[in-house]
């Protein structure tokens, strides 16, 4: 109860800070937001008041381009993990931390399309870093017009060039282990039509053994305006690309050599290839009087193959759905009284197989597909439907009131087995209601200070939704939490200074837990519930050094206070433990010097504390220091080409640390816990764009 108290006495006095905000003109922020920390919190019509952070084609140009975790670690309260290129794992408040392998517990969309498969896995690696403009990313279950997931949601944006004209752009990157990276496009901006086109290429080999990564990948994006009350938009995202795994490390192999791959995984070559296509038609339709709909369809297929040392894996998700949601003034004045409702209905149908390996007797040639496993199939539904009413209460004085309604469905299929053995069966899960409240006050110009209330949830994945024998498991419920959050926004020091600050507090009950039963297996299990309880500040500065130098430091800090309440098995009890992945501090800060002249510096440093890897906290990770840096030049060529030219160096000083780990992680004929992803070891990438206007 003390802590509580502390924590919102802590809170009101900073919140209270920002009275001494002034009035920020709209232009005076132009720098702050191309070095953006998260320091915009205004999001898009459909989230209306609820804060979002908001990475810019700026930030995410300052890490290397196939960084997407130095990108998406610059925001407090985000950690990404990445054990490989094809192995990451998004973490946000601690939501996810447990889950063994890639990102679940939050809805991704691209332009908003949802890109989140049935069971909430979101594969990021599907995406090119380079075709980003932003990602926005909204966390805790705040977000109910994007699902009101527990972990929240990211919004990825790709758009054509903002600039009328018709733009060439190409990029190529080269770097350690062997990197090549090139990113073609065309993009055209027109007065009612907007076109871009483009295509990525990459290879590398790696840092580690069996860790090799070869992608290609086409986007187009076309937009066109058909009278004054339609635009369409058509989006086309094709990815196709093959990596090897390395798998993680036992203690002795990462202390030794960090470059090795698992043993097992490096005597069957084991890899995954993705052929991955994404096509969404939307339709914005403005008609009159502050009514405006967009309707999107969408289509997605994956096909995956994944040869496993403990079978091999091919398995393929047809997705499709729809998404439509109004907007609309209840009168008044503009923007006093509003509304934003909509559904949005996802099905997909996911097909898999499994066949043994016979890599064993292969003759050292890697995996060799034996006889099949398992056939099967699954036809999982999730409708939302959402709604909020937005108020301008008095002049300073915002508020709005949402409901979110999810109804999820899997239907299992058993294709292989026949007559009694036959595990076909189907979980209709209840129906969940997530209301939720935001209150926005401001304080003058750009500062202010917010209250939200909401609650959310998280369905189980595809593996804890099945018994160790492969059958849906009746008792397997969804996660549940209650999100309570208050912060602000605030200027200081003649507007030079911005700063904004998070606390919040979550309680999750039917906490969804992965028990290892085999080789790298896992089933789930509701076993508790957990705390998570964080404050998360980011702080930025800008100034002038003389008549054609800026510079601006930058800082964010996470405090990650995540606990089991409530966790208990069959022979332990973890109450009170430290949650299980998460890092309890958290820190990313840097400088960024540009010069009117075209020269550009960056430097970063992070600091990740040490990591509970047990659920008895009986063993931790250790805590590491990285530091990057990059230098770049822009000039003008001529009267139309545009170059830039940049170098940079990650892990200047050359720092062993897991840059992903694996969390209760259990030994299997004799060998040690495999634990660790280790991260890269210095390395340089070296990039040229060129920009030409046609």
């Amino acid at each position: 109860m003390r802590n509580t108290l502390f924590v919102w006495l802590i809170t009101i006095c900073l919140c209270t800070l920002t009275t001494h905000g002034q009035e920020q003109p709209a232009d005076s922020v132009t720098y702050l937001k191309e070095v953006v920390l998260g320091v915009e919190r205004q999001g898009p019509p459909s989230l209306g008041i609820v804060p979002s952070d908001l990475l810019t084609e700026k930030a995410i140009s300052t890490q290397s381009p196939i960084d997407f975790a130095g990108t998406f670690n610059q925001i407090p309260g985000v950690y990404f993990l990445s054990g490989a290129l094809n192995t990451n794992r998004i973490t946000i408040r601690g939501v996810g931390a447990r889950t063994p392998f890639g990102t679940d517990k939050l809805r991704m969309y691209y332009n908003d399309i949802p890109v989140t498969n049935g069971t909430g896995v979101s594969a990021l690696e599907a995406f090119d870093l380079e075709n980003l403009s932003t990602i926005r990313v909204v966390k805790g279950p705040k977000s109910g017009s994007y699902g009101a997931a527990l972990g929240g949601a990211i919004l990825l944006q790709s758009d054509p060039a903002n600039q009328e004209g018709t733009l060439l752009r190409n990029r190529s990157s080269f770097g350690s282990y062997g990197l090549f990276k090139n990113n073609l496009s065309l993009n055209h901006q027109g007065e009612k039509t907007s076109a871009e086109i483009r295509y990525n290429h990459m290879t590398t080999q790696g840092y580690r053994e069996n860790n090799s990564f070869k992608r290609d990948g086409i986007l187009m994006n076309f937009g066109m305006a058909a009278g004054e009350s339609h635009r369409f938009n058509l989006l086309v995202n094709y990815i196709d690309y093959t990596a090897q795994i390395p798998s993680s490390l036992g203690r002795t192999d990462y202390e030794t050599d960090p470059t090795q791959a698992a043993a097992n995984w490096k005597a069957a070559k084991g890899f995954e290839a993705n052929k991955y296509t994404l096509v969404g038609l939307s339709d914005v339709i403005s008609l009159g009087s502050g009514f405006e709909n967009t309707t999107s369809l969408f289509l997605s297929y994956l096909d995956h193959y994944e040869p496993r040392p403990f079978n091999i894996l091919d398995e393929s998700t047809l997705g499709y759905g729809f998404r439509s949601v109004f907007s609309i003034d209840l009168g008044g004045e503009a923007e006093k009284t509003r509304a934003v409702f909509g559904f949005e209905n996802y099905r997909d149908e996911y097909t898999w197989s499994t066949f043994e390996n016979l890599y064993r007797e292969n003759e050292g040639n890697g995996s060799l597909q034996g006889e099949q496993l398992s056939r099967n199939k699954e036809f999982r539904n999730q409708l939302y439907a959402f709604a909020q009413f937005h108020w301008q209460v008095t002049e300073r004085l915002k508020a709005q009131a949402g409901v979110t309604l999810n109804k999820t469905k899997y239907d299992f299929r058993d294709q292989f087995l026949e007559g009694a053995d036959n595990r076909s069966a189907t979980r209709d899960f209840d129906p969940v209601l997530m209301p939720s409240l935001d209150l926005k006050y401001s304080i003058g110009g750009y500062s202010w200070v917010y209250l939200n209330i909401s609650r959310g949830f998280s369905n189980p994945s595809l593996e804890e939704s099945l018994t160790p024998d492969g059958v849906i498991n009746p008792e397997i419920s969804q996660e549940k939490g209650v999100n309570y959050e208050i912060g602000g926004t605030g200027f200081w020091l003649k507007k030079r200074l911005q700063g904004t600050i998070a606390l919040y507090q979550m309680d999750i009950s039917d906490l969804l837990v992965a028990q290892r039963v085999g080789e790298d297996e896992f089933i789930g299990r509701n076993a508790g519930k957990t705390r998570h309880r964080g404050i998360e500040i980011s702080l930025q500065y800008f100034m002038r050094l003389g008549s054609s130098w800026s510079l601006s430091p930058f800082l964010s800090y996470t405090l990650n206070d995540h606990v089991f309440v409530d966790f208990k098995t069959e022979d332990s009890d973890f109450s009170g433990n430290p949650l299980t992945g998460v890092p309890k501090h958290r820190i990313y800060s840097g400088l960024q010097l540009n010069s009117d002249r075209g020269w550009f510096w960056n430097t970063s440093y992070q600091f990740v504390d040490a990591i509970p890897l047990t659920d008895s906290a009986s063993l931790y990770s250790d805590a590491y220091n990285l530091f990057n840096t990059q230098l770049g030049y822009r000039a003008q060529l001529g009267p139309k080409l545009n170059i830039s030219l940049e170098m940079g160096l990650n892990n200047i000083f050359d720092t062993r640390y897991a840059s992903s780990v694996l969390i209760n992680a259990t030994s299997f004929g004799g060998s040690e816990p495999r634990y660790y992803y280790p991260g890269n070891g210095r390395n340089y990438y070296v990039g040229i764009l060129l920009l030409y206007p046609l």
